[in-house]
C-alpha cells in the first residue's frame, strides 16, 4: 500500500463539488419560481381553485433545479477528469493548463527535467 495519506482537502473535494452543484440547482429553481410568478397572488389563487393548467410553478422549479444540479455535477466531473493533477503538483502555473503550448514554451513532459520527450 501507499504511504501517502489523503489530507482533509482531498477527502472533502467530492463534498465541495456537491455543494457547488447544489448552489447552482437552488439558484436555477429560485430563478424559475420568480420568473413563473410562483409568489404572486393571481397564480396562487388559480392553483388553489384548481383552474391552473399545466405544471405548477413549484413543480417546474423542482424539475429545473434538479436538472441544473445534475448537469452541473456532470460537467464539473468531466472537467476534473480532463487534467491529471499529479502532472502539475510541483509546478507554478501562470496560465490555464488546457491551453495549447505557446511557441517558446517547453512541453509539459520536459518541464519537470525528466528529459523524456514524445516522438
Amino acid at each position: 500500500m501507499s504511504d501517502n495519506k489523503p489530507n482533509r482537502r482531498e477527502l472533502l473535494r467530492p463534498l465541495h463539488l456537491l455543494g457547488i452543484a447544489l448552489v447552482c440547482g437552488v439558484f436555477a429553481a429560485v430563478v424559475t419560481l420568480v420568473s413563473t410568478g410562483a409568489f404572486t397572488d393571481r397564480v396562487n389563487r388559480l392553483i388553489s381553485s384548481g383552474n391552473y393548467d399545466g405544471l405548477t410553478p413549484i413543480a417546474l422549479g423542482l424539475v429545473i433545479g434538479g436538472g441544473a444540479f445534475i448537469v452541473t455535477l456532470l460537467v464539473m466531473s468531466m472537467l476534473i477528469l480532463a487534467v491529471d493533477p499529479r502532472e502539475y503538483e510541483s509546478k507554478t502555473l501562470d496560465r490555464p493548463v488546457l491551453y495549447d503550448e505557446e511557441p517558446g514554451d517547453q512541453p509539459a513532459a520536459d518541464a519537470d527535467g525528466s528529459g523524456s520527450s514524445k516522438s
